[in-house]
């Protein structure tokens, strides 16, 4: 099987292991992965703020970049959200602006072929016990968009609960939102760090040594708040966790 993978911006420009560990668990279950480099941003940020129309291109460059493979696979479920839940609005508000069905065609090919990570793993590979190794201690907070537009519902602790080694604790309020929101975090940032403050205490009182999640956008505010508590929690991508092995893990 080839699929490509969607690195996503934030992975790319701020946590490039998470792709690379996408990557070392996909190979390692025989399925063969490229990365168009045509690639780029979803057109979350522009879409959430209001700027639809900027959004169109990058529905178009999507579709230039994935069009000749069978799935597309993204370590973030806000951004596979993004294409499944809002490319098809997008065409057909363009359509119905006169400016024909370009949108809707390109979005036609793009949603059914995109998925989060751990939905691949699950519903596509049909696999939950990856082979991983991770002797730590984490909790799970199961991100918005996965939850609520993805549906991953238990597939992310289905995964995690086969990992060797791994302890799996509760997170209280786990499915409380933790604040960042993209664009909301900027400009609601007093109610933003008061969400993200409610989500680590939490956190914190699981007394897990790591906290996981399907998006690192997610991760990133959790973390900000960590490190300014001076807490000793580390936020992980769920794919790191699943590309260790016990010849690799930290």
């Amino acid at each position: 099987m080839r699929v490509a993978l969607f690195v996503t911006c934030i992975n790319d420009l701020l946590h490039p292991r998470t792709g690379q560990a996408v990557v070392a668990l996909l190979e390692r279950l025989g399925v063969e992965v490229d990365f168009p480099a045509e690639q780029s941003c979803c057109g979350q940020p522009q879409f959430n703020t209001g700027y639809r129309h900027a959004t169109e291109p990058l529905v178009r460059r999507f579709d230039r970049a994935f069009r000749d493979y069978e799935y597309v696979v993204t370590p973030s479920g806000s951004c596979a959200a993004m294409v499944r839940d809002n490319y098809s609005r997008i065409g057909v508000k363009a359509a119905a602006e006169g400016r024909g069905r370009g949108l809707i065609d390109a979005a036609a090919v793009a949603v059914p072929k995109t998925y989060e990570l751990t939905e691949f793993l699950v519903d596509v590979l049909k696999v939950e016990d990856v082979g991983a190794y991770y002797p730590h201690t984490v909790t799970y907070h199961p991100t918005c968009h996965g939850l609520r537009l993805l549906g991953l519902g238990d597939r992310p602790r289905r995964l995690l609960e086969h990992v060797k080694g791994l302890e799996l604790r509760e997170l209280p309020g786990a499915e409380e939102c933790c604040g960042f929101g993209g664009t909301f975090a900027v400009k609601n940032p007093a109610v933003s760090a008061a969400m993200g403050a409610d989500k680590v205490r939490n956190v914190v009182g699981t007394g897990a040594e790591a906290v996981c999640a399907v998006d690192n956008s997610c991760l990133l505010h959790i973390g900000g708040t960590l490190t300014r508590q001076g807490s000793a929690v580390r936020p992980v991508h769920i794919a790191e966790i699943l590309a260790s092995t016990e010849g690799s893990v930290r």
